[in-house]
């Protein structure tokens, strides 16, 4: 995804893809030290209970969380976005239905820091209208690595060994995709620690359960 316009929601996959891909990196991320760190201190991709983060530890965070009953939201802050900065500033929440989690949205918001949202409802994601005006508002940036599987993927090589006659990493989050894994087993054989480290296959376990890709801890 790679536009010069703001976000449009035909740009975001079906929201169960994006949680997918989103959720397997993440969980190939996870570490016992990742766990332990508090989130305000954490970067990269990871899983808590509120749903999936992304957070460079500059110019953009990002979160995914599910709503139940097919619904899903998602919303952040890129550099790139012109929302707040818009005269008059956009309202990135105009038309947002009942079950958004306004309290955090409204305090995110107070405070300066919400540059788009996105909701998704009855198979179709929605956003507030913006004003024809509006140069960009950080979608892309935010959220282009994960809307397409073949950027997701590169996300995943340096923590995922090949594996001769098994499934290259695009099949992979095919496999995510479709849900649930199949061989878990087989996953958290591959996972490689690019600093040298062990791999920590519990933690990644627990991190896939709690994310809904495994069917078992």
């Amino acid at each position: 995804m790679t536009i010069n316009r703001p976000g449009l929601p035909g740009d975001l996959p079906p929201a169960e893809t994006l949680w997918a891909r989103w959720a397997l990196v993440a969980a190939v991320h996870t570490t016992a030290a990742v766990e332990s760190r508090p989130s305000v201190h954490r970067t990269g991709h990871w899983i808590e209970d509120d749903g999936l983060h992304r957070d460079d530890g500059g110019c953009t965070w990002w979160v995914m969380s599910r709503a139940g009953n097919g619904r899903y939201v998602l919303y952040g802050e890129d550099e790139s976005s012109g929302t707040r900065w818009h005269r008059p500033p956009v309202d990135v929440l105009a038309g947002g239905p009942a079950w958004l989690p306004w309290a955090e949205l409204e305090d995110r918001r107070s405070g300066g820091e919400l540059g788009c949202v996105y909701w998704y409802e009855d198979g179709a994601w929605a956003r507030a209208p913006y004003p024809d005006d509006l140069a960009d508002d950080g979608l892309d940036c935010g959220m282009g690595e994960l809307a397409d599987r073949a950027q997701a993927a590169r996300l995943l090589v340096e923590r995922l060994a090949p594996v001769e006659g098994g499934p290259d990493i695009q099949a992979l989050l095919a496999e995510a995709e479709a849900g649930p894994l199949r061989d878990v087993d087989g996953l958290l054989a591959r996972l490689r620690d690019p600093d040298g480290g062990e791999p920590e296959p519990d933690v990644v376990a627990r991190a896939l359960t709690r994310a809904g890709l495994a069917d078992r801890p």
